[in-house]
C-alpha cells in the first residue's frame, strides 16, 4: 500500500512558478514509476507528466512540454513538478500517482492539490 500526499498548490498570476510535491509512505519508493496527473472543473482528468522509477527518463503531455519539469529524490521519498509560465488553462487539481515499475497501470493516487491561475 503507497499514500500519496500532494502539497505546494495555491493562487497565482500568469507567469509565474510554482511547485508541487507528492510524498509517498513507501520503503520502496524507487520500485515505483510516478505521474502527474491534473482535472479542471467540468473536464476530464488529463495526463500531465510522468518520471520512471529511477529517474532517468520522463515524458510531458504536449500542453505543459517546455513549461513543466518532473524530478523525484528517491532518498525523500518525493516526486515534484516544476511548473513555470503558468498560463490560466493551468488551473486545475493537480494529483500525483504511483504506478508499481513492473505494473500497467497506476494503483495510488493522492487526494490533490488545487492550483488556480489568474489572468
Amino acid at each position: 500500500q503507497v499514500q500519496l500526499a500532494e502539497s505546494g498548490g495555491g493562487l497565482v498570476q500568469a507567469g509565474d512558478s510554482l511547485r508541487l510535491s507528492c510524498a509517498a509512505s513507501t520503503r520502496t519508493f524507487s520500485n515505483y514509476d510516478m505521474g502527474w496527473f491534473r482535472e479542471a472543473p467540468g473536464k476530464e482528468r488529463e495526463f500531465v507528466a510522468a518520471i520512471n522509477w529511477s529517474g532517468a527518463s520522463s515524458n510531458y503531455a504536449d500542453s505543459v512540454k517546455g513549461r513543466f519539469t518532473v524530478s523525484r529524490d528517491n532518498a525523500k521519498n518525493t516526486v515534484y513538478l516544476q511548473m513555470s509560465s503558468l498560463k490560466p488553462e493551468d488551473t486545475a487539481s493537480y494529483y500525483c500517482a504511483a504506478k508499481f515499475k513492473l505494473g500497467a497501470g497506476y494503483s495510488y493516487w493522492g487526494q490533490g492539490t488545487q492550483v488556480t491561475v489568474s489572468s
